[in-house]
């Protein structure tokens, strides 16, 4: 599914779609592990459309957060100098 498809549908529909997809990722990898997988690029698309549904679903509660006026709290983290630095071996 492109990301087009995806956002037309709503939010009940997108969940029974990643289900489906689930699903659908976990008996390809049975397959593949048994030997009876033939087509392999799957396995890839099915990861990349779970990942688009994530994303536009992390999209639209970011834009409902922002309808709401509501702080939308950020994922950053300050990284720190590694340990060893300064140290003298």
């Amino acid at each position: 599914m492109n990301a087009t498809e995806i956002r037309a549908l709503d939010d009940i529909q997108l969940e029974g779609q990643l289900t489906a997809l689930h699903g659908e990722w976990r008996d390809l990898r049975f397959d593949e592990a048994v030997g009876k997988l033939t087509t392999t690029s799957r396995i890839r698309e099915i990861r990349r459309s779970i990942a688009r549904i994530h994303t536009i679903r992390t999209e639209r509660t970011l834009d409902a957060a922002l309808q709401a006026g509501e702080p939308i709290r950020q994922k950053r983290r300050e990284r720190s100098a590694p340990s060893w630095k300064g140290k003298k071996r």
